[in-house]
């Protein structure tokens, strides 16, 4: 190499490069991204730097860059992502088929966070819609992928154009490539918005796999990649790991992508931040950290001003518990604060590794974790050793390791295309023709970047038939024998198996797509090694504070230092727990050896920062519960349409937490659990049962909704300490038609199979294997929480499982003494009332009194409340008679959306309330009632009676069910905003079927699915607008329709208008029809069903 060689990797804060000078060696710098008051381009700005030191000719800014001696330029850059946060791509127009113009709008019709009345969901990227009145097959990339293309490469172009100006010659006569977000380096010619999205955090990746993946001993590698304001996560076990789709600010990207995990919680991610808890800790300390702050780009850190910040924060700490906390009678030092800040972040970063380890039947434990990013070395010890990790590798440049990454990664062109074939005999001499046509597709591409050596790899997107959750397999076969291309096969099922704990036998395998990755290997090489130390055991510390602090500069290899101690380095701060110990490797790396983790004992009593832990963990028990139940299901229902729901419990039934699932789900699952405590007995609960049911007496919602419970012992205890339990609606339980939810049912019986509590698994041994798929969840939750009972003590986490509901109790109370202040004030009263009918006039009626204590002028709040839902119509004919535990479910959920902070929906939201429901009413049914409406409709206008009393928010619609699949509607406006369109509400939030798959997989065509414009109140706050959805029948079938809100408008509040009332019409040859809100018949080929979902209420007069 005659130039210099530039490696960088522009992010959210700073912008890092790696210089690779023509003698070989190295050297590195880092530079704030922003800085417009010196400088309009980071990377240019640093390269001027480095030019100007290494040949001593100042280059003022500003200046053309001279290019002689300039040999190559990588850069990652997050240009396409931050252009996705804050939407300012290009300005598009999107043309589409007549009736679909509203399709991104809607997405999958989910809400992101389900106890949130003002429903916010990033807006799609395009401006103006244009329908074209056409109908063709897929044949090209998604509407998707188009838009994000057309969106962010022009933002690319033109910052591509930008960084060429600032050199003399546009770099016309400089390689410059980019990283992109599958791990490959491109041309800067072919580099576009679609391959951008990761493309800094890519460069990590390829670090990581490159410099801590040990080819002899195999062990796999967590990439751990703590930034300025988010933190990544990676996993490298030999091969770099793809997928498919990913989200990004509300946008999928359909492309081969590394598979990275992101959690907001970097080094400077909020105004108090992380670093500035590790700058009061004095683990970071200025006078070593990068001078590139202020107005001149050369002031250090202030570490008064990160002091007085805290002070302020332990003071309204320390000032809210006095006032309300009696059970704590301590008060908080900056200190301890600071240290909790870490404790909290700490375990909040954990999840992501979990998601990506355990969830996925990978044993955490048993990686190397592989820390970079500037903020990465001050943590490392801690996670690993909340994760049980022995091992730590921090590489020499790990605060620049994605730029080191980029330098290091292979040239790549990615060639794909759609297949949708049969893997067998047939079509293999077929799949051997494409690989060869589009690996010399690959090559030609390469060749013309001036790549000389270039080899492949091949991949199959494989799916079994009828599925969707396709994977994609990489083999090598013979060419000439088309039999090797069994080696795609076996691999298929041998990565299916492990990932999801099965093999369908008989089922076909499609393949979706077929693609090549040609690849030419970088000419840098990972191979410097540093001076060895002549006494490998001792190392003379720089200075000793409480802690030893050593200078990376002054260290050899082979020395080692013993925790507590702090590493210095120009650009990174490392910090050695106490009992670990860190070693200099023979590269300059430092490897951490850690300490197995004690239990931690603490005490009962409450403690915040220990509160805040302890949520993060019970929430993380539940999540990895839901992410290996929908890894290990076959219902498209559990693992496509995400309607399941999965939770912990303590020993008395009570729910102490759960993942963000399914509303009606969550709150009715603790009575299905107390019901098999009351009706078995603790005592008849053994060790390795698994308990069944589904039938509303015994807490169930509706009959194709199971749930299955497992309790948790520990040690010899003859009682459970611990309920585990997830509930997933399948598609057949035996109702009188296809799919078990018969929308005229009168019994139950009609509805399907009940279990009022089957042990289908009992001390162990399986009674019937019909449902084995349901039971890994709980299982691989009953080890999360006896680890977590390991590491602080049985007594610990009961209490603190306590604490929890104890924090929703309080949580709920003051929400409800903040109302009845306010309704008192107002009315002289503190009673609430409201009343709603379902469409067979049935009435729902709610009578809400918050109690307060009157003594001579004195008011006392109690913040507790009676719920009288007497004057609630009876039982009816019908199938949407409510279980008392729906009821429950929707009380709940209000409660905890009327709370409006961030707090885990638990069993203390409902200690304050008496709810009083008369049996053998619509909302308390008897246990022969059909019930499989309610479920999924009466709970609905349950929470529009509650939230209306409140005055909260104007109704929303109601649900509709076709083909297993819930319809999104318009949702109820509220003080300060318009309802949105298009969207799940309350009690559910499963997603909608991609189009493409619906008609691939079922003999229908979708016709339109749009916003029913108009359809929400009008108001001061509009509400949001229901949707059209219409599908036309390919041949005969059998259809049934279950929907509400047919009759009964959406109300508005505060003067707002009703939203419009849903309607579904079937159209037959010359003949339109209104089917009404339930019916069941046999459809005939050709036939039109078109289903109106209703609007919100609007709130507020005009």
């Amino acid at each position: 190499m005659t130039g210099y060689g530039f490696a960088i990797d522009r992010g959210g804060t700073f912008t890092d490069v790696c210089v690779f000078r023509p003698d070989g060696t190295t050297s590195v710098l880092k530079v704030l991204s922003e800085d417009p008051v010196n400088y309009s381009d980071a990377p240019t700005e640093a390269i001027r730097q480095v030019l100007e030191q290494e040949t001593g000719v100042r280059i003022p800014r500003g200046c053309p860059l001279p290019t002689d001696r300039i040999s190559w330029i990588r850069m990652g850059t997050t240009i396409a992502t931050n252009s996705l946060l804050e939407r300012k791509g290009e300005r598009i127009a999107l043309i589409i088929t007549k009736g679909f113009k509203n399709l991104l709008f809607i997405g999958n019709q989910t809400r992101p966070r389900i106890f949130d009345f003002d429903i916010k969901i990033p807006p799609v990227l395009y401006e103006e819609v244009i329908e074209v009145d056409e109908r063709v097959i897929p044949f090209d990339e998604s509407c998707r992928m188009v838009c994000a293309d057309a969106y962010l490469t022009p933002k690319i172009k033109e910052y591509i154009n930008k960084f060429e100006a600032g050199f003399s010659d546009r770099l016309k006569s400089v390689r410059v490539d980019f990283m992109q977000s599958d791990g490959g380096l491109c041309n800067v010619k072919d580099f576009c918005g679609s391959k951008a999205i990761l493309s800094g955090p890519a460069g990590g990746v390829i670090g990581v796999a490159l410099t801590a993946y040990d080819m002899t001993t195999k062990r796999p590698v967590i990439g751990f990649d703590m930034g300025g304001t988010s933190t990544d996560v990676c996993r490298y076990s030999g091969a770099l790991e793809h997928v498919m789709e990913t989200t990004t600010a509300g946008v999928t990207i359909q492309a081969p992508q590394l598979e990275i995990n992101t959690v907001a919680a970097g080094g400077g991610s909020r105004n108090l931040s992380i670093t500035d808890a590790n700058l009061v800790l004095g683990r970071i300390l200025p006078d070593y950290f990068p001078k590139i702050f202020g107005p001149k780009s050369d002031q250090a850190l202030d570490s008064d001003a990160s002091y007085t910040a805290m002070e302020k924060f332990t003071n309204r700490i320390n000032e809210y518990l006095r006032k309300n906390a009696d059970s704590i009678d301590k008060a908080y030092t900056v200190e301890e604060v600071a240290l909790g800040f870490i404790a909290v972040a700490n375990e909040e970063m954990c999840r992501p590794i979990r998601a990506l380890t355990q969830a996925r039947g990978f044993d955490t434990s048993a990686h190397v974790l592989a820390c970079f990013g500037g903020a990465g070395g001050q943590h490392a010890c801690a996670i690993a050793q909340l994760l049980g990790i022995r091992t730590v590798l921090i590489h020499k440049y790990s605060s620049l390791l994605s730029a080191y990454g980029i330098a290091l990664a292979e040239v790549v062109s990615e060639v794909q295309e759609p297949v949708n074939l049969v893997f067998c005999r047939e079509t293999m001499p077929l799949f051997i023709e494409r690989f060869a046509m589009l690996s010399e597709r690959a090559e030609k591409r390469l060749k013309e970047q001036g790549c000389d050596s270039v080899h492949f790899e091949r991949f199959l997107h494989m799916r079994y038939a009828r599925t969707d959750c396709a994977i994609m397999v990489m083999g090598n076969y013979d060419s000439t024998n088309p039999e090797t291309l069994l080696c795609f096969m076996t691999a298929f099922n041998a990565n299916y198996k492990r990932e999801f704990g099965f093999v369908l036998a008989d089922r076909e395998v499609i393949v979706d797509d077929i693609r090549v990755r040609g690849i030419s290997s970088s000419c840098i090489k990972n191979d410097e090694l540093i001076e060895m130390a002549s006494d490998p055991n001792s190392a003379v510390p720089g200075r000793f504070l409480e802690t030893a602090v050593y200078e990376k500069k002054d260290l050899l290899a082979g020395h080692v230092l013993r925790g507590p101690a702090i590493i210095l380095d120009k650009n990174s701060t490392i910090v050695v727990e106490p009992l670990c110990s860190a070693v200099i490797t023979t590269d300059g790396s430092i490897r951490l050896d850690i300490c197995s983790k004690e239990a931690q004992r603490i005490g009962t009593q409450i403690d915040p920062i220990r509160l805040s832990i302890f949520s993060n963990r019970f929430m993380s028990i539940a999540e990895q519960m839901g992410r290996v139940l929908q890894r290990t299901a076959i219902s498209t229902n559990i693992k496509e349409r995400l309607d399941f729901s999965c939770a912990l419990f303590d020993s008395t039934g009570g729910l102490i937490a759960n993942a963000p699932h399914i509303p009606v789900h969550l709150g009715g699952m603790q009575y299905a659990v107390r019901y098999q405590i009351d009706s078995l007995g603790l005592q008849s609960i053994k060790e390795g049962d698994v308990i069944l049911s589904n039938h509303p007496r015994a807490g169930g919602s509706h009959l194709p909704d199971l749930t299955v419970i497992t309790p948790v012992f520990l040690d010899d205890a003859t009682e459970p300490v611990f309920f585990l339990a997830n509930r997933g609606h399948h598609a057949d339980i035996g109702g009188l038609v296809p799919g078990s939810m018969p929308p005229h049912a009168t019994s139950l019986e009609q509805e399907g199979a009940t279990f009022v509590s089957f042990k289908v698994v009992s001390k162990g041994v399986f009674q019937e294997d019909l449902l084995i798929e349901r039971f890994k969840s709980p299982g691989s939750g009953i080890s999360l929480v006896c680890d977590l009972i390991s590491e602080y003590g049985l007594d610990v986490v009961q209490a603190y499982m306590q604490h929890i509901q104890s924090t929703a109790e309080e949580s709920v109370r003051e929400m409800l003494k903040e109302v009845g202040r306010n309704v008192l004030e107002k009315t002289g009263s503190t009673c609430l009332y409201a009343c709603d009918s379902m469409d067979d006039g049935t009435k729902i009626q709610l009578a809400i009194t918050i109690d307060i204590e009157k003594r001579l002028k004195l008011i006392k709040y109690q913040g507790e409340a009676i719920f009288d839902f007497s004057g609630t119509g009876m039982e009816v004919f019908s199938s949407c008679n409510c279980p008392r535990a729906v009821t429950m479910s929707a009380i709940i959920y209000c409660l905890r959306c009327l709370v409006a902070k961030d707090i885990p929906l638990n069993s203390g939201c409902l200690l304050p309330i008496t709810i009083s429901i008369p049996d053998g009413t619509l909302l308390s049914s008897s246990e022969l009632a059909a019930v499989v409406g309610g479920n999924v409709l009466t709970s609905q206008r349950i929470c529009d009676v509650i939230l209306g009393a409140f005055e909260a928010v104007s109704a929303s619609q109601d649900e509709s069910m076709g083909y297993y699949e819930t319809i999104a509607g318009g949702a109820g406006a509220g003080n300060g905003f318009n309802g949105r369109s298009g969207v799940h509400t309350h009690m559910t939030n499963t997603r909608i079927t991609d189009p493409e798959i619906l008609e691939s997989r079922y003999p229908v065509i979708l016709r339109e699915f749009s916003i029913r414009k108009g359809s929400g109140g009008n108001g001061k706050w509009r509400g949001g607008d229901g949707v059209v959805r219409s599908l036309q029948f390919r041949r005969p079938l059998s259809l049934s329709l279950l929907t509400e809100r047919r009759v009964f408008a959406p109300y508005g509040l505060k003067g707002g208008q009703s939203g419009a009332c849903g309607l579904n019409v079937l159209k037959r040859q010359s003949r339109t029809v209104n089917l009404g809100g339930k019916i069941s018949l046999n459809a005939e080929a050709g036939d039109i069903l078109t289903i109106m979902t209703p609007g919100g209420g609007g709130y507020g007069k005009d």
